[in-house]
């Protein structure tokens, strides 16, 4: 094992975030580019759109229980998680490869359906970064003691892989959601492949399976509340990122008729206002969340942040008239969106069994990808027949500010911090 992993230095808990930030990326061009894609050069009417985004969660549903549960007990390849990681990662790459290119794929497969090539493409596309999204987030609790040190990888895992994700949209913005595909095949292989050479894993989770035996291994009852209240969250995070092109397209292109121009600039508003929500959300976690955490603790921090985010979502259904103003209230979303992606994880990995993390990460992205379900197969009926799309972010807003009131029943116990890792074997 490496001095930095050792000593827990900043240098490690970057190393440490690549992973992630592999998955992130390639989420950050599924969010910016598939509804885009399929609007403007497939002519995807909206509902269809939902159809091919429901394709990601059920891949999730699936994916990341096995997935975690099968990475708590096997040992291949010189670690638990790395397998998962370094398969997913290069099958994310490939099918981002895929994603430009589906008429293509549609013509040499003789299928003349674009929405069932879509649908397969986004299916597998989610299903790579399903299978190595949990093993990247489980390594970290795997290699960080319980308390400080572990909040600290996470909040660093989002401002490295927020970094990233704001990078994704710059690129789609300045330069175009083709050159950012392509851009993310590489960054998505390198991150995912490089990183766990270098990362030492325990062969046996010795010091969670002690742990265990001095306290209750797992409080079903908080971890009910905790999925309860996250799914509500991404009830109105999902249902934003994957109709607000509906919401542009209303507010902002009412009067042209030219569709050409219509996506160029629609897009590039997306890409804008999801690096702004990005810049906030990789900022914060580790300059302000994580002192924040010190001072009030994880939940009362996260439930400050959902609300402010429910704010956020409000005003832009009362004052977003222009993108000028979108961009600053994405801003103020952005606040909920660093906590969202961030503190949950430390919050509930304190309440299991230390040596079935991969399992319960698994069962925790249920309540992520169950509401990405939700929105997918019914929101988007609601908003296709609804003649003002700000019902978008008002279905948003309503849903973040009903994430904080169900937070405010989660108990949190106080963690005094560890400065060292735990003692792992070499990883050969």
């Amino acid at each position: 094992m490496r001095h930095i992993q050792e000593q827990l230095t900043k240098s490690f808990y970057v190393l440490l975030s690549l992973p992630s930030t592999a998955m992130g990326f390639a989420l950050s061009i599924q969010i910016s580019a598939l509804s885009w894609l399929l609007t403007t050069k497939y002519n995807l009417h909206i509902d269809e759109v939902g159809f091919v985004w429901a394709a990601g969660p059920l891949a999730g549903i699936f994916g990341q229980v096995i997935v975690g549960l099968i990475s708590d007990k096997v040992w291949f390849w010189g670690g638990r998680r790395r397998p998962f990681i370094l398969i997913g990662g290069a099958l994310a790459a490939g099918m981002l490869l895929a994603l430009p290119n589906i008429g293509i794929i549609s013509g040499k497969l003789g299928i003349s359906s674009l929405l069932v090539v879509a649908i397969a493409v986004a299916l597998t596309l989610d299903l790579a970064i399903n299978i190595s999204f949990n093993p990247t987030r489980s390594i970290i609790a795997d290699v960080t003691p319980e308390g400080n040190p572990r909040t600290k990888g996470y909040t660093w895992m989002q401002t490295i892989s927020g970094f990233f994700g704001v990078l994704a949209y710059v690129i789609g913005a300045t330069l175009g959601n083709y050159i950012l595909i392509y851009i993310g095949v590489v960054l998505v292989f390198l991150f995912s492949i490089v990183p766990m050479f270098f990362i030492a894993e325990m062969r046996e989770l010795k010091n969670a399976k002690e742990e265990a035996k001095s306290k209750t291994a797992t409080e079903w009852g908080q971890l009910f509340k905790i999925y309860f209240a996250h799914g509500f969250s991404w009830i109105g995070i999902q249902t934003m990122f994957v109709f607000i092109i509906a919401f542009i397209q209303q507010k902002y292109f009412s009067g042209v008729t030219d569709q050409e121009v219509i996506g160029a600039h629609s897009g590039q508003i997306i890409a804008i206002a999801f690096a702004v929500l990005n810049t906030i959300g990789f900022i914060l976690p580790a300059f302000v969340l994580e002192p924040l955490v010190e001072k009030i603790g994880r939940v009362k921090t996260h439930i400050l942040c959902v609300a402010i985010m429910s704010l956020g979502y409000f005003g832009i259904v009362f004052l977003g008239s222009t993108p000028i103003i979108l961009y600053v209230l994405m801003a103020v979303a952005g606040i909920g969106w660093a906590a969202v992606v961030s503190l949950p994880f430390a919050i509930m990995t304190e309440k299991i069994d230390q040596s079935r993390i991969g399992f319960f990460m698994g069962i925790f992205n249920l309540s992520v990808v169950l509401p990405q379900l939700l929105v997918s197969l019914f929101v988007g009926t609601i908003i296709k027949n609804a003649a003002d799309k700000n019902i978008i972010f008002i279905i948003s807003g309503v849903s973040l500010a009903l994430s904080a009131l169900f937070w405010m029943l989660v108990k949190e116990k106080r963690i005094a911090g560890t400065v060292k890792s735990p003692v792992l074997p070499s990883s050969h």
